[in-house]
């Protein structure tokens, strides 16, 4: 197969819908990542997907829609869901909810849930329109590698594997959607993403419940399995207070480069690090946002360099808003964390 890297035209997207409409697989971008597209409704074409990522089945996948009028085409709504998406949609939340029987248990890992969202990248509006689907999409890259923020990520990961790509350049938000499980009485946080938790909490009422412990077999939600995001060179997380990670960050690039190991360093604006290291900025510790639109794309470019070993610090505060996000990404990326005492 060769796959087929398409402008993100009227033409672009109606040749994409074509191929979805047919059975296949199209990688597009929306305003988080770079998804992996097939017709939600075929359970081979979903099956597809599974293969092209090297995906296992109990992992399920995330349906896009057009519209909060598709919802009841795929899921059972209730009154939580239809608030969170008048506040939230088209945006980066995922809810979960009861599954129609029109979705194919491939979808939803033979769950009787399914988790829903209408993203906001216009093309992936117009990919929508175009198809009339609803399209089961994880992101577009190799199963538990970092997520693709760029078409070329996707090629990186899936040429050959996939039919076409549509080309929209980077995405903006970078990092996944917030998925909240509003199928019982109690809307529960599985993955924190997009949308802050807060935000969330404050259009309910209520604060939502924590994410639930990691389990074996098939999952709740994606990104949920303890190793996820991951680049194939092996990262080192340092948590703790900014100013104390940034010292140990110091001393352990140090320590690493004096020792002879090529190393690369995801490192903050302002992070003054040893000459000898590899280091892509990605955003300043209070500007999370800045930070989530570029984390995927620099670990990808360090992983590439074929380093002995990546380090990182925490990149914004890990306890609220978008640095919750960003805390979960790095942690299920990083093969070991530091926690200075």
């Amino acid at each position: 197969m060769s796959t087929v890297r398409l402008a993100a035209d009227a033409a672009g997207i109606q040749r994409a819908a074509a191929i979805l409409r047919a059975g296949g697989l199209a990688a597009f971008p929306t305003e988080t990542v770079y998804g992996l597209g097939a017709n939600a409704l075929d359970p081979v074409a979903v099956r597809r997907i599974f293969e092209a990522k090297g995906r296992p089945a109990d992992d399920p996948l995330i349906v896009h829609l057009a519209s909060v009028d598709w919802l009841e085409r795929v899921a059972e709504p209730n009154d939580r869901a239809f608030t969170l998406a008048a506040a939230f949609w088209p945006g980066p939340l995922t809810l979960v909810l009861p599954r129609r029987p029109s979705v194919p248990l491939e979808v939803t890992a033979g769950l009787d849930t399914v988790a829903v969202r209408v993203p906001s990248h216009p093309i992936a509006h117009a990919l929508l329109e175009a198809c009339d689907l609803p399209l089961a999409a994880p992101s577009a890259n190799l199963f538990s590698r970092p997520s693709p923020t760029r078409a070329r990520h996707v090629l990186d990961d899936l040429d050959g594997r996939v039919d076409a790509v549509l080309d929209g350049g980077p995405t903006d938000v970078g990092v996944e959607s917030t998925i909240v499980d509003v199928s019982k009485e109690a809307p529960r946080l599985l993955r924190p993403g997009g949308v802050p938790a807060e935000a969330i909490a404050r259009v309910l009422g209520s604060p939502l419940q924590d994410p639930p412990p990691v389990r074996t077999g098939a999952q709740l939600a994606p990104g949920m399995l303890p190793t996820h995001y991951a680049p194939r060179t092996p990262l080192v997380l340092i948590s703790g207070p900014p100013d104390v990670a940034r010292d140990r960050l110091r001393a352990e690039v140090h320590a690493a480069v004096s020792g002879g190991r090529r190393v690369g360093v995801l490192a903050l604006a302002d992070d003054d690090l040893p000459h000898g290291a590899e280091l892509q900025r990605v955003g300043s510790y209070d500007d999370p946002a800045s930070v989530a639109t570029t984390l995927f794309d620099a670990l990808r470019t360090l992983d590439a360099l074929h380093l002995d070993v990546l380090f990182a610090r925490q990149l914004a505060d890990p306890g609220v808003g978008l640095g919750r996000a960003l805390a979960d990404r790095l942690r299920r990326a990083a093969q070991r964390e530091i926690v200075p005492q």
